[in-house]
């Protein structure tokens, strides 16, 4: 999925903290409310497309999407994580 070394590399665009690739039964989860229009990112969208995969900010406040292999690491595309 994700290239181990640009996994790394990678940093929450906000805090500069490292990112986690999100286990799948979360992904599962969020592509669930996807379909349901249930879900928003930190811009206040809809979130319309289902993801393959996502990124976990080291807090676990936010998931960075991943769509077609690509992480959208856009502080407005990021989706908050309920605690």
């Amino acid at each position: 999925m994700i290239d181990q070394d640009l996994l790394e590399i990678l940093a929450c665009p906000e805090n500069k903290t490292p990112v986690k690739l999100a286990d799948q039964a979360l992904i599962d989860d969020l592509n669930s409310r996807i379909e349901k229009g249930e879900l928003k990112n930190r811009g206040g969208q809809v979130v319309e497309k289902k993801m393959d995969g996502g990124l976990i900010r080291e807090d676990g406040a936010y998931l960075y999407p991943i769509e077609d292999e690509i992480p959208i690491m856009l502080i407005e595309e990021a989706i908050p994580l309920e605690a």
